[in-house]
């Protein structure tokens, strides 16, 4: 299991800075399992800022608790730019929250491809009133806790750079 204590004060930023700022988060995980909701529930205070999270690690998850299309998903692959956007914007419509942030990914050691290979992850990030936001990251070379670890760091940087914007 990874230990996301290091994250702490990164989340403990990201609350004041929604609290202040009056925004609710909702997070839409697969490949995380609902670590990023986690570590925003380890702070004191989250409950001001955190609506829900939805962990939707299926593929019937996806569809059943964020309307991702089942068609898109045997399209394009459940780890790919449409879906992540997908879930976000299915996290945005069923939940009360301003800002959300989706991540679906291959953790590993497995299930890895030429196309997408172990370590690589897409991010949906979506704040009412302004563009969906994708990226995508490849970690290389990491475990699977070392794979999440870096997907939960990385989901709250672009929290908080989407607040800031």
């Amino acid at each position: 299991m990874t230990d996301l204590t290091p994250l702490q004060s990164q989340a403990q930023a990201l609350i004041e800075l929604c609290t202040a700022r009056g925004l609710k988060i909702a997070t839409a995980e697969s490949c995380t399992g609902g670590l990023i909701a986690g570590v925003l529930t380890e702070i004191s205070g989250s409950s001001a800022v955190v609506d829900r999270g939805f962990v939707t690690y299926s593929n019937a998850a996806k569809a059943d608790m964020l309307g991702v299309p089942k068609a898109l998903i045997e399209r394009v692959g459940a780890v790919s730019q449409e879906v992540a956007l997908a879930m976000a914007a299915g996290a945005l419509a069923k939940s009360g929250a301003d800002l959300v942030v989706a991540v679906t990914g291959v953790a590993g050691p497995t299930g890895g491809s030429a196309e997408k290979p172990v370590g690589m992850v897409h991010f949906g990030v979506m704040r009412r009133g302004m563009p969906a936001r994708h990226v995508v990251h490849v970690f290389a070379g990491r475990d699977r806790s070392g794979v999440r670890f870096a997907t939960v760091a990385e989901a709250l940087k672009l929290l908080r750079e989407t607040v800031e914007a």
